[in-house]
């Protein structure tokens, strides 16, 4: 076959996705195409987003129809150069066949998740890749593994990459001890012991950024570097009707307008995505651990754990990300670190960045871990 012939595919975005559904090509036959570029957008059972090009070249056949669902690895496009010939397209597109899990099949049959027992309760967590650098992403307030569905895989070419649900989240036990970045800090550290990691990159987000830093203050010696995407304990401010409103939510006509609020773009906010959200609220146990964590991490709807200045002096790496229209906790905090981090703020993402400009935060993350 030839190397210049690029295919598009129905990704996989975590562990749990099967299959997706094309919602809508964003180029049309014949266009110019950069890598990066947004060329159609799929829907699954979490959430409607974009895929970007992984090659530039010319969109040069569209397979893939508009509401139909098809399974991950699918050919759903071709991109090539102008110069391939068609009859090459063509015996592309009918020898292609889908590639095979790395992994001998256990990738899409077997268990998806693993389980710890802990201290802090029995924790939920996915693992990807293999390799000496140990990245741990942690997720925010309300939020689960699965927030990362668009960057556990690309980030596992770095190395050993762990997801998991913190305490009171997901699928992880939902008694909390205690409600505070301390508490949730010692669960991650437990974490940490129980899968047998002496150290760490951490990535965390929003609420999960302000536990990654509380870790890296606790224990230095644990902690090689520092993401904080869209992080609580830069700075005081934060929207507390957004979390009063969360904590409070028990329908879908309430719950989906705040879950709007996360993203730059509303339209990401599935149906899918709310019921996912409601099933996981009505459990027993998690309106108490969130009201918990509310009163005690964000009391009033302010931040009480400012770490900024610890952060500082502490001389760890840091990388800060934000979006530019985050509702929630204010892009300005973005700087909070000073010229001791890198910090980048993304045009067109909100609290959710990393979602919905997966590909540039998934670059920022991998030059960040092989700095």
């Amino acid at each position: 076959m030839n190397a210049n012939i690029t295919p598009i595919v129905m990704p996989k975005w975590g562990l749990s996705m099967s299959e997706g559904k094309l919602t809508g090509w964003l180029k049309p036959v014949g266009a110019k195409i950069a890598v990066g570029d947004e060329i159609m957008e799929v829907e699954t059972d979490k959430i409607v987003n974009v895929v970007e090009a992984d090659a530039a070249g010319t969109l040069r056949r569209v397979i893939g129809e508009d509401g139909v669902v098809y399974p991950v690895k699918a050919l759903i496009g071709v991109i090539a150069g102008d110069d391939v010939a068609d009859e090459e397209i063509e015996a592309f597109v009918a020898g292609y066949s889908a590639p095979a899990s790395e992994e001998g099949g256990d990738e899409d049959s077997g268990a998806r998740y693993e389980f710890v027992a802990t201290p802090f309760g029995r924790l939920r967590y996915a693992k990807r890749g293999e390799g000496a650098e140990v990245v741990i992403l942690v997720h925010g307030f309300g939020g689960d593994l699965d927030n990362w569905l668009f960057n556990i895989e690309a980030l596992a070419g770095a190395g050993t990459v762990y997801a998991l649900d913190l305490p009171g989240h997901g699928q992880s036990d939902k008694k909390l001890g205690e409600a505070s970045l301390g508490w949730l800090a010692s669960a991650v550290i437990a974490f940490m012991d129980a899968v047998g990691e002496s150290s760490a990159h951490l990535v965390g987000h929003s609420m999960g950024g302000a536990v990654a830093a509380r870790v890296a203050l606790d224990q230095p010696g644990r902690v090689k570097s520092l993401a904080l995407i869209g992080s609580a304990g830069l700075g005081p401010e934060i929207n507390g009707a957004y979390l009063d409103g969360f904590v409070a939510a028990g329908a879908r006509r309430d719950l989906k307008p705040l879950l709007e609020q996360l993203f730059d773009d509303p339209a990401l906010v599935n149906r899918q995505l709310v019921d996912e959200v409601l099933k996981y609220k009505r459990i027993d146990g998690v309106e108490a651990a969130l009201r918990s964590l509310a009163a005690g991490v964000f009391p009033e709807g302010r931040q009480t754990s400012v770490l900024a200045e610890g952060l500082k002096a502490s001389g760890i790496p840091a990388l800060v990300i934000w979006g530019e229209t985050d509702r929630i906790i204010p892009a300005a905090h973005a700087s909070a670190l000073g010229a001791g981090a890198k910090s980048e703020t993304l045009a067109g993402a909100g609290h959710m960045v990393q979602m919905e400009k997966a590909g540039r935060v998934n670059e920022l993350l991998l030059a960040h871990l092989s700095a």
